[in-house]
């Protein structure tokens, strides 16, 4: 009961929400220009996290600071979603994978994106090309009315007509709120193949398509593009 609950967001907590879209932003903002030849993976995302923390404190004085964080992987770290961070240093050509995640009282938002130090080969162009592909449809996939499990299905159908099915790592997107890497998330709102719930004007779920592609392979590494949508 407390999940179904928690499944459909007051206007306050889409208001919050908005709020730590926009701040996970600035975090990518701030681990983008920190992107360089040589620079570590944790000194780039400690700027992200720096970032992202400062806005919270302006934008939310009276909150509690805790457990705001970036994930910035590179090269073949990138292959699981959430790897830890290293201290690899990068390289040209690298796929580098960005996670910003500002935690506002307790609530959790995330903006994740692909990018690559340079001009990638012709085979990780083509993966990310593929993925971006993937999330449009996805995005366009997302409104009321519809089940998780068929947003699920369609996405499938699509990767497994380019022969990309193989490399799909996890379901395409989950609830947003209360959460984090301490907190559950609501299972029942979960874009996956045995998730029935049918999409509802206040529900806020992720679109996060994410290739895996195994070491060995031209192309290798993780490809990962992530939204928050509110169902209107």
């Amino acid at each position: 009961a407390t999940m179904n609950q928690r499944m459909l967001k007051s206007a306050e907590e889409i208001a919050l929400i908005r709020e730590g879209a926009r701040i996970a932003d600035l975090g990518g903002e701030a681990v983008r220009d920190a992107i360089k030849i040589g620079a570590r993976e944790i000194d780039v995302a400690t700027a992200g996290r720096e970032a992202m923390v400062a806005e919270i404190a302006h934008a939310f004085p009276d909150s509690e600071l805790a457990d705001t964080w970036v994930w910035f992987q590179s090269g073949l770290n990138t292959d699981g979603a959430h790897n830890p961070v290293t201290t690899r240093e990068l390289q040209a050509g690298d796929v580098l994978s960005l996670n910003a995640f500002p935690m506002i009282s307790g609530y959790y938002t995330a903006l994740e994106r692909t990018l690559f130090l340079g001009e990638p080969d012709a085979a990780s162009l083509a993966f990310w090309q593929a993925n971006i592909a993937t999330h449009k449809l996805g995005l366009s996939l997302i409104r009321s009315g519809v089940k998780c499990s068929a947003i699920c299905e369609q996405l499938n159908e699509f990767l497994a007509e380019q022969n990309l099915l193989k490399y799909r790592s996890f379901g395409y997107g989950h609830s947003f709120g209360v959460l984090s890497h301490y907190y559950g998330r609501e299972a029942g709102l979960e874009l996956r193949e045995d998730i029935e719930t049918v999409l509802e004007p206040g529900m806020v779920v992720s679109m996060e398509p994410m290739l895996w592609v195994p070491q060995g392979t031209p192309g290798a590494g993780g490809y990962r593009e992530h939204d928050i949508l509110i169902v209107g």
